[in-house]
């Protein structure tokens, strides 16, 4: 029973990490294109902040409950007398997830800090910058979590 808590808290962290990235770069951004610039940058900024949040809270979730779920399956190989061989799949999904955990700390840690400060010194045009470059490693981080999810359904 345990197990299949932690792959549901698993599955449902990377739902709001991947779903939210859509939101954000397919839907959101377009959509406030229309606002004038101070205005843009502020609504991205707070809706950013709240999601960080959560994607903050999804990375320890999927991190955790990954981890516990593949040293979990490991002993109970070594316990049976196996040997316990980490399948491709689960081998690529970890490594390009730790991946993702790496950029979406440095669009957390770096670059939201550079939009924080630009919106808390009104300069709009750092905004703009600091959007964009976050823009840029959502993408990237979207097209790695497709990826993750392409690997576990195909190559299993």
């Amino acid at each position: 029973m345990i197990y299949a808590t932690l792959k549901l808290a698993h599955i449902l962290a990377i739902i709001v990490w991947m779903g939210g990235m859509v939101f954000a770069h397919f839907f959101l951004r377009p959509a406030v294109m229309s606002l004038e610039a101070p205005e843009r940058v502020r609504v991205m900024y707070e809706v950013l902040r709240r999601f960080f949040n959560a994607v903050s809270v999804a990375v320890l979730v999927i991190l955790t409950s990954g981890l516990w779920m593949i040293g979990r399956e490991a002993k109970q190989a070594v316990q049976s007398g196996g040997n316990f061989s980490m399948p491709l799949s689960w081998t690529l999904m970890a490594s390009f997830g730790i991946l993702m955990m790496l950029i979406f700390a440095h669009i957390r840690f770096a670059l939201f800090k550079r939009l924080s400060r630009a919106v808390q010194a009104a300069d709009w045009a750092a905004g703009g910058l600091a959007l964009a470059s976050i823009r840029t490693w959502v993408a990237v981080n979207l097209g790695l979590g497709v990826l993750i999810v392409a690997i576990t359904l195909l190559v299993y």
